[in-house]
């Protein structure tokens, strides 16, 4: 267990120095528990002593390079939108806050590729691009809010995964700020190299660990042909599930976006937005399908495919958003889900995040609701149904206090994501691990993998001062 000093008024002057005093929150409890927590709510908050936002990579290394001469732990943060707590400073001493570092520094039509800094919110970026008649696939539902640096650090996902992957598949290079306050420069503008150990790789999806990234190169592809969404309402969860490999099939080629919502998570949006939704009184579950097409008549032909597919699979109907106003207000019912759970219970945990094989969804899906029932807690599922992915949100019970209910949370979990081991699946597919999944990580990973993590952790941070206490 590593002993960390304190941050002292010395050591806050020299970060002042290093940041500028408007760049630097010391002594302030108000402001400083403004970065105490994340998005899975007040119950985990940690105080920070300091808080230090930089301007670029040679202030990051600077402080990086103090705080390991001291032994101070820091801890990165970008938007603080994460559900896992990988954000919360456990240890106290320095939150890194790169927030100030928001610039696009190019988009690089020749290239295909967009420069960042880390604090790019997602959304801003995906507007950008497309001006220039591109487009940035990485998009996960926080993409209004999210930064570029989170997502890559967390390896998002999201809606489009099924067809274009997560971060990572997205990520060309990497400037990454060292525990020590080196600097390395990984990876670049090239889409291939067999070139040694492929070490962006291992940081994607790092969560603040093993560096802090100051400047990400995003792949862009070309813009999307014309886009059509569908609401399907289903009477039954198992034909929900299995009439996404029909949709596949039918259309012959991937969709950009499968995703589910049950009947809690609709009826709970719809009341959050004032709106009610089709067949909310018969419905089991809603799938929202998004699908394109390069032409006018190839994309009505993709939609009605998919239509049929899930009409002979059971569904109710199949409502058509075929123009902007449209598709968003079908959107908007997936996108404030979380917002929505909230303003029922504001200690609902919605840390859920387990992936499984696409044929398992159906069974994870019973288990994880008989887990619930077990423990007699209410249950919304919402999932990136297509690639296995499930957000099983759960709310406090009445006969729980604020106290117990953490414990009791991280309990159905654990039981939630050993199931979905057990079916071949993981405890995180685009949330993280951060601290409030470590303890299942590691009570579900072989030891010699552990070992090797551990090893690799140790290469990077000998001191264990970047975000103690997240994944091992």
């Amino acid at each position: 267990m590593t002993k960390y000093n304190k941050v002292t008024p010395d050591l806050a002057d020299t970060l002042t120095q290093i940041c500028g005093e408007k760049n630097v929150i010391y002594e302030n409890k108000e402001e400083l528990s403004s970065y105490s927590y994340d998005e899975a709510g007040k119950l985990f908050a940690r105080m920070p002593e300091i808080v230090v936002k930089p301007q670029n990579t040679g202030q990051v290394s600077k402080i990086m390079k103090l705080a390991n001469e001291n032994l101070i732990p820091v801890t990165p943060r970008a938007a603080g939108s994460g559900v896992a707590g990988a954000t919360i400073p456990l240890e106290g001493g320095i939150v890194l806050s790169v927030e100030k570092m928001n610039k696009i520094l190019e988009i690089n039509k020749i290239d295909r590729v967009a420069v960042v800094e880390p604090a790019v919110v997602t959304n801003e970026l995906c507007e950008r691009v497309l001006e220039e008649g591109l487009f940035y696939a990485g998009y996960p539902m926080s993409v209004e809010m999210s930064f570029i640096g989170g997502n890559v650090a967390t390896n998002a996902g999201g809606d489009k995964v099924i067809k274009y992957g997560n971060t990572r598949k997205h990520v060309l290079g990497l400037e990454v700020v060292l525990a020590n306050g080196g600097i390395l420069n990984l990876g670049g503008r090239i889409r291939k190299q067999t070139w040694g150990y492929d070490l962006m790789d291992l940081m994607i999806g790092s969560e603040g660990t093993l560096g802090i990234f100051t400047k990400i190169i995003l792949n862009l592809l070309p813009a999307p042909g014309k886009t059509v969404t569908l609401l399907v309402p289903f009477d039954n969860i198992e034909k929900t599930t299995e009439a996404v490999s029909n949709i596949i099939l039918a259309i012959k080629k991937l969709p950009l976006t499968v995703e589910f919502m049950d009947k809690i998570s609709v009826e709970l949006s719809s009341k959050y937005l004032k709106t009610t939704i089709p067949f909310q009184d018969k419905a089991e579950a809603y799938l929202i399908i998004e699908v394109d097409g390069d032409s006018q008549q190839e994309l009505e032909d993709t939609y009605q495919k998919a239509g049929e597919a899930c009409l002979k699979n059971g569904a109710l109907d199949v409502f058509i958003g075929d123009d902007r106003k449209s598709a968003e207000s079908i959107w908007r019912v997936r996108m404030v889900f979380a917002e929505a759970l909230r303003l029922v219970d504001p200690y609902v945990s919605l840390s859920g995040d387990v992936v499984v094989p696409p044929s398992k969804v159906t069974e994870l899906m019973e288990k994880t609701i008989k887990i619930a029932n077990k423990h007699k807690v209410r249950v919304a599922i919402a999932a990136h149904i297509a690639d296995g992915n499930l957000h099983p949100e759960l709310f406090k019970p009445d006969y729980v206090s604020l106290e117990d209910w953490p414990e009791l949370a991280e309990k159905i979990y654990v039981e939630i994501t050993q199931e979905a081991i057990k079916l071949g699946g993981v405890g995180s597919g685009e949330h993280g691990v951060g601290f409030l999944k470590r303890d299942i990580f590691l009570n579900t990973k072989p030891q010699i993998e552990l070992d090797i993590m551990r090893g690799i952790k140790n290469l990077f941070d000998p001191n264990n001062i970047l975000n103690p206490g997240k994944i091992i």
